[in-house]
Formats: C-alpha cells, structure tokens, sequence
C-alpha cells in the first residue's frame, strides 16, 4: 500500500495545504518518511489523517465559486470499530461546509472494506447539504453493496454512471461538471440539458 499515492496531476489546479480555506492549510509533507500505516501497512506520507486509524484521505479539488470539493480516500471505511464517518464529517467535511462547499465527489477505489454502524452521521451530512450532494466514484462493487444494505445509498449517490469512470482524464472542472449533471438529472427527473 505505501506505493498508492493519491492523485497528483491536478496540483495545478489545487493543493489542499496552500489553501487557507482547507482543513489542511500549512501541512508539511515528507516524501521519504513514512509516519502513517493501516494496519500493519505503511501507507504513502502524502496521504492526509482524519483522526481515524483505518481511513485516509486527500483532498484533490475545492472550488469555492461551484461549492465543490473532491476527496479520494485510501484504507478500510470502518463505522463500526473507528466511527469513521464521524472524523470524516467532523474533521473534514464541516470546515468545508462552513466554506460554502455543498457538493462532495469521493473517490472510493482505494477504499478496500466498509463495515456498517449506523447513519446518522450520513443523515446528518445529508441533511445539511440542502442544495447540494454526495456522490460515491468507482468505490468496488461489494463495498457499494455494503452500503446499499445499510440504506446508506440514500444519502450517498452510487450507481452505474458513477462505476468504472475513468475521471483521471478530466480537468477538476470537467469532472465536476460530468457529475453535477448526473446528480441533476437523478435530483430532478424532468431536467433538460
């Protein structure tokens, strides 16, 4: 796992740490030094802790004027031991909330295991969003299963245009679009475009 990075060709376009908006801001990344691991793993220093010690992440994108941010995760997605839908609603996703960010793109192909507690901190995150949304890309199929047995696909958008995405050959923006338009066309069933 350590030789996972998270994505990197968008650093043009966004860099959490130089961000004065992020929950990020300041942080100092190693290249050599390897502080965090999942288990007994070793985990690459670019990805970002969140306070749970199975969940990681990095945050790719934030774009304040669309209210946008996109998130990749690494490790195992554990609310039943770690809480971890907890730190990452806590830690991450309200700072940004209190940005203006409403639209959430997670990036699930390194999340390798979900395990289940219960939904009211996806409720809770839901809820708040109002006019925006939370959409899952290209998490494995039995983790999606996993969380559509807990009815958590309520909250979190998965589905067959949002599966197998190549969205490494997008711009952020582009991305983003390709998404908000989906998630427009699921929230709104007459829409148009």
């Amino acid at each position: 796992m350590h030789d996972i990075e998270p994505f990197y060709s968008w650093r043009n376009y966004y860099i959490a740490s130089e961000d004065d908006r992020s929950p990020f801001f300041g942080r100092i990344y190693s290249e050599f030094e390897f502080t965090h691991a999942i288990y007994n793993h070793l985990i690459h220093p670019q990805w970002d802790e969140i306070g749970s010690p199975t969940l990681f992440i990095k945050i790719l994108y934030a774009d304040y004027e669309e209210s946008v941010a996109i998130i990749e995760l690494i490790g195992e997605w554990n609310d039943c031991l770690h809480n971890d839908i907890m730190y990452l609603k806590r830690n991450i996703i309200e700072p940004m909330m209190h940005e203006d960010i409403n639209k959430f793109i997670l990036m699930g192909e390194n999340v390798l295991n979900f395990h289940y507690s219960d939904d009211c901190y996806y409720q809770e995150w839901f809820d708040e969003v109002e006019e925006g949304w939370i959409a899952g890309i290209n998490f494995r199929d039995f983790i999606i299963r996993e969380f559509e047995s807990a009815n958590i696909d309520y909250y979190i958008a998965f589905g067959k245009h949002f599966n197998d995405l190549n969205w490494r050959k997008y711009s952020p923006k582009q991305l983003f679009r390709l998404i908000d338009q989906q998630m427009t066309r699921r929230l709104n069933p007459h829409y148009i475009k």
